[in-house]
């Protein structure tokens, strides 16, 4: 799955003041990761913003947003906003300004690049005889 580049390049504008910036391939797109936590992401088309339980209610009836329903099941706390609503650069910055408070609002994640990553280990199956041998 791919994601818009151009809307990739903008959100880059609005977080590049921020530190602790890093940019992370999710969900078949782009995530945006501000001191370790996802903040806003691409999705396609869409910004995918992290708003947190406490505002999700609030933020997912205004207009262009919608639930994030990514994998078929909600996912309180996240929400797409369709292109339409992303339009101007300071819609845009309105919306992934809730991610980014949100974002900021955790504590920093520590030792991102230390911790090694579990590699899936493969045991070989001792399989039986086939029955007529």
């Amino acid at each position: 799955m791919s994601y818009d580049e151009g809307l990739a390049e903008r959100v880059r504008g609005v977080l590049q003041d921020l530190h602790g910036v890093t940019e992370k391939r999710m969900f078949g797109g782009m995530a945006f990761m501000i001191r370790g936590h996802m903040a806003v992401g691409i999705v396609k088309d869409e910004l995918m913003v992290r708003v947190g339980p406490e505002a999700y209610d609030r933020l997912v009836g205004k207009p262009h947003a919608r639930q994030m329903d990514f994998t078929g099941r909600p996912m309180k706390g996240f929400l797409f906003v369709e292109p339409s609503g992303l339009e101007e650069d300071q819609a845009l910055a309105h919306w992934a300004g809730h991610g980014i408070e949100y974002a900021l609002s955790l504590p920093p994640k520590t030792g991102l690049e230390e911790r090694p990553r579990k590699r899936k280990t493969t045991r070989a199956k001792t399989r039986k005889p086939w029955p007529g041998t």
